[in-house]
C-alpha cells in the first residue's frame, strides 16, 4: 500500500514585482495557512516517509512549515528542481523516480499540475487544488510507476477555507 499526498504552496505575495517568481515568498495569509494545514494534516495522520519540495521560496516555505508542524525532520525534506510549475507528466516522472522502500509520498509544488494530478488520482475531485490545499490518496503497489493511473482512494482534500 503506497500514499501519495500533494500540498499545493501556501499564498505567496505578489508585492516586489522585481523578484523572479521562483523567489516570491509567502503573504501574511500563507504565513498562517501553512502552519494550520500542517495541524490539520497531523491531526488526519498523515505522515509521510519523504518530503519533497518544489525550490521556489513560496514552495519550500510552506514544505519547511509543514515538515516542523507534523514532526518530520527538515534535513530530510528534500528539494526537486523538475517540480517547479511541473506539468502531470513530469510530476508522475518524480514519483516514479522514488524508491519503492518509502511507503508514503508527499510532494509540495503548483498548480496547475498539483490539480491535473490530484484528478489524474481522483477523478473529478476539484477544478482547483487552493493555496495550502491538500490531497492525499492510498492505492496497493509496491512502486510509485502511476503511468497507468491505479485504483486509489482519498483519504482527504482539505485546504484552509474548508472550515471556516
Amino acid at each position: 500500500m503506497k500514499t501519495l499526498t500533494l500540498i499545493r504552496h501556501a499564498k505567496s505575495s505578489w508585492k516586489d514585482r522585481k523578484l523572479r517568481d521562483r523567489d516570491r515568498p509567502l503573504n501574511k495569509r500563507g504565513e498562517s495557512d501553512a502552519p494550520e494545514m500542517g495541524k490539520r494534516i497531523l491531526a488526519a495522520g498523515i505522515r509521510p516517509s519523504l518530503i519533497i519540495s518544489s525550490p521556489a521560496v513560496r514552495a519550500l516555505t510552506t514544505a519547511r512549515i509543514i515538515a516542523a508542524e507534523i514532526g518530520y525532520p527538515l534535513e530530510f525534506l528534500q528539494r526537486e528542481d523538475g517540480l517547479y510549475l511541473a506539468s502531470l507528466d513530469k510530476l508522475l516522472d518524480v514519483v516514479a523516480a522514488q524508491d519503492p522502500g518509502f511507503n508514503h509520498l508527499m510532494l509540495v509544488g503548483h498548480n496547475p499540475g498539483l490539480t491535473d494530478l490530484a484528478n489524474y488520482l481522483s477523478p473529478g475531485l476539484t477544478n482547483n487544488v487552493p493555496t495550502a490545499g491538500v490531497v492525499s490518496v492510498e492505492f496497493d503497489r509496491d512502486d510509485w510507476l502511476l503511468y497507468e493511473r491505479p485504483e486509489t482512494r482519498l483519504v482527504t482534500f482539505d485546504y484552509p477555507k474548508k472550515h471556516r
